[in-house]
């Protein structure tokens, strides 16, 4: 038997209602969605928030509006904000995001931090001295050996060992596969890492219960997947949701306690 943590990522910065009717957009419909899936057994919400028009957005305003939403929603759920750029934000305006909002929870992608190094360095510091607590997106090789080198030199602090292991690809698409889990562990073996899994494409549960048997935690969510092994639409997120926990107790798993 194994212990996991659950989060959900509802929405993320690409997908529209035109990909699935469900998937939250509005401050109000990830509030509604985060509460469905808090009720489903996950315990965290990664949160994205949208402009007028539907597109990505790290502003911190729309940010605040959606964060009290949920927090009234769904009281006993954490939130971890994203700081993804999605092709539109640099460098500077991530860590603007992390300045005006010092965050609980942020992801922080080891790729995107590595286009300003000096920012990087600003943006690791400023979250250590804020407490946020960050969550390394690591999608392979060459951000594991860029964080290594942070690691290394003092950029990243060493107390900063949470990370999310990438299974396949949004763009390209690239299905996520079970076995890609073995070359993440084998090469962060020594990072001595927290680490969490998230899978894009319809094998998303299969890979995620694998993690879980390996002993790590799990993000599920249309963010990464909205259609069932056989190819077909998920219902909602808080479906995907019930559906994973009921496999993984089946599977003899169970959720770690808050």
């Amino acid at each position: 038997m194994a212990e996991y943590g659950l989060m959900v990522a509802p929405n993320g910065a690409r997908r529209t209602r035109g990909d699935h009717p469900e998937l939250p957009v509005a401050p109000e419909q990830t509030a509604e969605t985060a509460a469905a899936c808090f009720a489903a057994g996950a315990q965290a919400l990664h949160l994205h928030v949208r402009d007028d028009a539907g597109r990505h957005s790290l502003d911190a305003g729309r940010y605040r509006e959606a964060l009290d939403a949920v927090r009234e929603s769904a009281p006993g759920m954490d939130v971890q904000i994203t700081t993804e750029s999605a092709g539109i934000y640099d460098t500077a305006a991530q860590l603007a995001c992390l300045e005006a909002l010092r965050p609980a929870a942020a992801s922080v992608s080891v790729r995107e931090m590595a286009r300003d190094p000096l920012l990087a360095a600003r943006a690791y510091a400023l979250c250590a001295e804020a407490g946020t607590q960050v969550q390394h997106i690591l999608y392979g090789p060459d951000c594991i050996a860029q964080l290594r080198r942070w690691y290394q030199d003092g950029t990243v602090p060493g107390s900063m060992r949470d990370a999310i292991f990438v299974l396949g690809k949004y763009i390209p698409p690239v299905l996520a596969q079970p076995e890609g889990l073995t070359a993440f562990r084998d090469a962060t073996a020594d990072l001595r890492l927290n680490w969490t899994v998230c899978a894009f494409g319809r094998h998303e549960h299969a890979c995620l219960l694998a993690a879980v048997a390996a002993g790590g935690d799990v993000r599920i969510g249309f963010e990464n997947n909205i259609e069932t092994p056989e190819g077909g639409l998920l219902a909602d997120n808080a479906a995907s949701v019930a559906a994973f926990v009921q496999a993984a107790r089946d599977a003899g798993h169970r959720l770690k306690e808050n």
